[in-house]
């Protein structure tokens, strides 16, 4: 197939080209210069979409492109771009899928399990229909809506629901690894918020599933079979690294640090990949514990 994939250059991105190699694969990217130089030689690279003269000979398109949510504090400003640059590019993507006369046959789209809001230990599947006013869901809610106008072009449409992904290459765990490798780590508030967490090999292998061997549409939780709370998470963390676990940040801290987007630190989803599973996929990693191992003991 030929593939378009948004956001090849990030962690997820990059990950799921290297198990592309049987595909043509065409990267949407700022900078093309730089990512040539993280991204395989056969990986061609635009800097905008009107480098395509169309879609007709685009089998599926990836879209991950978005600015990291949690990253800073949400200002209006930092807001704007959030939402911007999820919601423009999937409505760039979506215009040139409607009007192509052979349009692709798959769109995958990116989401989040913001979308359900906070859900305290209530297990959710894709099944949850959400009606809330915080902009985590306000976010993923439109990306949604977006993405979905393509299905009269009987384009078939993917949402992922995603969930932290677990990678030391980058991400929250990433992040994470200094203070709980000095022992200065431990659970966030009152650490009973769900952590709805995924590998990034599962991650990467169950959009390729959707990709090749799904013919099913719709929403998909990506995350793994057993949340746990953010206090399992980080006793597994300690315990993976060798290290104590008596700290924790109280919630005024991260409130103090993050504002608003502190809800995502202290909120939670207990979300299980009920629509992924049944559609056959296999998690090589549904265990919190063997996942972390995988990751910090290579």
């Amino acid at each position: 197939m030929h593939i378009l994939i948004t956001g090849g250059t990030g962690l997820i991105g990059r990950t799921l080209i290297s198990k592309l190699g049987d595909h043509e694969i065409t990267v949407l990217t700022r900078s093309p210069q730089k990512a040539k130089s993280v991204l395989p030689s056969t990986v061609t690279t635009i800097a905008d979409l009107d480098e395509l003269t169309d879609f007709n000979n685009i089998d599926a398109v990836i879209n991950l492109a978005g600015e990291p949510i949690v990253d800073k504090r949400w200002s209006d400003q930092q807001k704007g771009i959030i939402c911007s640059s999820r919601w423009g590019i999937t409505e760039k993507i979506v215009s040139r899928i409607l009007t192509a006369e052979n349009p692709p046959k798959t769109l995958i789209s990116g989401s989040a399990v913001g979308y359900y809001s906070d859900q305290k230990d209530t297990v959710v599947d894709e099944s949850l229909e959400v009606d809330a006013t915080d902009f985590a869901h306000a976010v993923c809610a439109n990306w949604e809506k977006i993405a979905l106008r393509a299905r009269p072009a009987k384009t078939r449409v993917c949402l992922l629901r995603t969930g932290i992904v677990l990678s030391k290459e980058g991400g929250a765990l990433k992040k994470m690894l200094l203070p709980y490798q000095l022992g200065l780590g431990g659970a966030i508030g009152d650490g009973n918020q769900y952590f709805p967490w995924i590998h990034i090999e599962d991650m990467a292998n169950a959009i390729v599933h959707l990709l090749e061997k799904s013919e099913h549409e719709g929403a998909f939780n990506l995350t793994a079979p057993n949340p746990v709370t953010n206090r399992e998470f980080s006793q597994s963390l300690a315990a993976s690294l060798g290290r104590p676990h008596i700290l924790f940040t109280p919630a005024f801290a991260i409130k103090l640090m993050l504002g608003e987007a502190g809800q995502l630190l202290l909120e939670g989803q207990r979300a299980i990949p009920k629509a992924l599973e049944e559609d056959g996929f296999e998690f090589t990693y549904k265990e919190i514990r063997p996942a972390l191992d995988s990751l910090l003991r290579q």
